[in-house]
């Protein structure tokens, strides 16, 4: 049986913003250090640090924060790279080291600098120029590697989403975490001052008209922004601390590169069976909204009751700190979920879905 124990996040700045000069490292260090305060364990405790890191330029990061942390220099850390799902997979893995006996205490999750990412080239083996790049391949077939953005708009008129609805749908997600301002301030580890996410706002049928358009429907309004932020959670072999939440099921499944926007839906059905847990016996769900259409895609498919997805807000509201973006909704389940089962699910590109089961 495993636990999350602990559970908190920074806030999520937009790229460029108050966060634009911190190293991955320097946003996740804190974090940890809170997490181990609040589940009442020192740094001797850990065994294990798992970061998850899309963006940067390789090393190992897990390794940076945990000493950034103050850890026992034991604590080797692994680093993964799982691109969206990366955060959720990090406790995913956590939660198998210490269901298999090798660890008891493990600091998962995920951080990201977007602001910080390296610039990406290609070298020419035939000894020409480099060639810059902006993301890497994440399917080995050039026809089932779409721009996330086409991919969006190809899964928006699949389902016949219309421009208004996924507004509606990002105006809402505003709202509610407008709305919930002061309950999500009390997950957050204040950095640089900022104790609120910076982008939530008051999106209005005027403004996410104007939005910039992305591809077809796919607009600055209904897709999230490129962010950074950190996230991590403390799992347990044992219920520390007054709120503990158990990990009753979790499973990642890969799925059609070419639709990565309903990747998770496979994973969402197969870890709720998992868990003997009915889609309407859900008290809370934390749906990534990579982009307004993905979120309402897995909402729809899965059978999921609207009312209890991202109560608070979810990344339309906040940004997508890609690395890092898997673990806040964990964390949200564990500061939200005041009694039941909670679900947090997200896509990622090459097809990939991820999702956890919590109950408290």
């Amino acid at each position: 049986m495993t636990w999350i124990v602990a559970a908190r996040r920074t806030a999520v700045v937009p790229v460029n913003g108050a966060f634009r000069r911190l190293l991955v490292h320097e946003m996740a260090a804190p974090v940890i250090q809170t997490c181990l305060t609040d589940a009442g364990l020192g740094p001797q405790d850990v065994d294990e640090v798992i970061l998850s890191n899309a963006m940067g330029g390789g090393g190992n990061p897990a390794r940076l924060a945990a000493l950034a942390a103050g850890l026992p220099e034991p604590v080797a850390g692994l680093s993964i790279d799982r691109q969206c799902a990366g955060g959720l997979d990090a406790i995913l893995l956590a939660r198998a080291l210490v269901e298999s006996g090798a660890a008891r205490i493990v600091v998962a999750g995920g951080a990201e600098s977007y602001s910080r990412r390296p610039l990406r080239l290609a070298t020419d083996p035939e000894g020409g120029p480099a060639v810059p790049y902006d993301r890497p391949a994440f399917s080995p077939f050039p026809d089932r590697d779409p721009d996330l953005h086409e991919a969006a708009w190809h899964l928006a008129q699949k389902l016949g989403l219309t421009r208004a609805r996924m507004d509606a749908w990002a105006m809402e997600s505003h709202a509610k975490a407008l709305a919930g301002r002061a309950r999500l301030m009390a997950e957050i580890v204040p950095l640089l001052g900022v104790t609120a996410d910076a982008f939530s706002r008051a999106l209005t049928p005027a403004l996410a008209t104007r939005a910039p358009v992305l591809v077809g429907d796919i607009t600055a309004a209904n897709a999230a922004v490129a962010a950074d932020g950190a996230a991590f959670v403390i799992v347990s072999d044992r219920p520390l601390g007054p709120n503990p939440l158990r990990i009753m099921a979790g499973l990642t499944r890969g799925a059609d590169p070419a639709e990565p926007g309903l990747a998770p839906v496979e994973a969402m059905d197969q870890v709720l069976r998992a868990a003997g847990i009915a889609p309407s016996k859900l008290h809370m769900a934390e749906v990534m909204e990579a982009y307004a259409a993905q979120a309402m895609a897995c909402v729809a498919a899965s059978a999921l009751d609207a009312a209890i997805v991202n109560p608070d807000g979810g990344a339309l509201a906040r940004g997508h700190p890609i690395g890092a973006s898997g673990a806040i909704l964990a964390v949200r389940l564990f500061h939200g979920l005041v009694a039941g089962h909670g679900l947090a699910a997200i896509a990622a590109a090459g097809g990939l879905g991820t999702a956890l089961v919590v109950a408290r």
